[in-house]
């Protein structure tokens, strides 16, 4: 999977759901108890939830942004002129460098 891509696993999702569950779980108890102020409770809790996401996001803990047509590739990185027309294949030599002494460039592949 590539580096920033990672389906919503971040702090901020997992807080967000966290934080949901919670609430869905008070307000679930109060019904039982036919308590209308509990149900408002965990409804409360649940609205501080995705507030909670929404300041952890704006806060940088949230899934970081990536380049439009990289959502479904697939990053590799490969040598200076390695990629052939059949298909891009290869990776960087062990240094991490190509052979002419360069970093490697960064290619999305799909497949």
């Amino acid at each position: 999977m590539a580096d920033k891509y990672h389906h919503g696993n971040s702090p901020a999702a997992w807080t967000t759901v966290l934080i949901v569950v919670i609430g869905t779980g008070v307000g679930s108890a109060y019904t039982i108890m036919a308590q209308p102020l509990g149900v408002l409770a965990g409804g409360v809790i649940i609205a501080l939830g995705g507030v909670a996401g929404l300041v952890l996001r704006a806060m940088g803990f949230g899934q970081q942004q990536v380049p439009a047509g990289a959502a479904h590739g697939v990053k590799a990185k490969v040598r200076v002129g390695s990629a052939e027309s059949a298909g891009v294949t290869a990776g960087a030599t062990a240094s991490g460098t190509s052979d002419t002494g360069t970093e490697p460039e960064q290619v999305t592949v799909s497949g």
